[in-house]
């Protein structure tokens, strides 16, 4: 891993043995974006930190989302001139659906355009914040490929990923 890469968790943040902070402990090129509240997110000043945090690495690097992190991109590519070679996005949660977290605001609607960069969706078939078919649609409009991992939650902790290689194989193939 050489390349500059953002940590991008959702709400609550991503804990001690998420997938996430274990890349990020591992591996020095990765910066979590580090948000005020995590527990009650705001969806414009989620992407505001994020605009700075790309500035601030700089353009060409990759993005690693996880959950609400996904929507947060989506919303972000929306509206960003900073170019950036990829992003990796993991479980993107529906606004929509009967799980999705109340004190979350304004991420809905999600965008549904192109993003001006290479990026992977990655979903479960068992996830409770995000069906395979809304995922689908996600990396459809996003003009992401779509990696259907099969029954794995969340895809954080409590699924029990560890490392996650996998989804660290997915990550480098966007870094390459």
């Amino acid at each position: 891993m050489n390349v500059a890469t953002l940590i991008i968790p959702g709400i609550g943040n991503s804990d001690h043995a998420h997938w996430q902070t274990l890349w990020e402990v591992a591996n020095r090129e990765c910066v979590r974006v580090q948000q005020r509240d995590w527990n009650r997110p705001v969806c414009d000043e989620w992407v505001n930190v994020l605009e700075q945090a790309v500035a601030e690495i700089g353009e060409g690097s990759v993005l690693v989302a996880h959950s609400l992190g996904c929507l947060c991109v989506a919303h972000w590519a929306t509206r960003t001139s900073l170019k950036i070679k990829g992003a990796l996005l993991v479980a993107p949660p529906d606004p929509k659906g009967a799980s999705f977290p109340s004190e979350a605001i304004g991420f809905s609607p999600v965008p549904f355009h192109p993003f001006a960069f290479p990026s992977i969706v990655v979903a479960s078939s068992n996830d409770p914040y995000g069906s395979l078919e809304f995922a689908g649609s996600c990396a459809l409009a996003w003009g992401s490929r779509f990696i259907n991992i099969g029954p794995a939650g969340h895809i954080n902790s409590e699924s029990g990923l560890g490392e996650w290689a996998e989804g660290f194989a997915l990550y480098q193939e966007l870094t390459a």
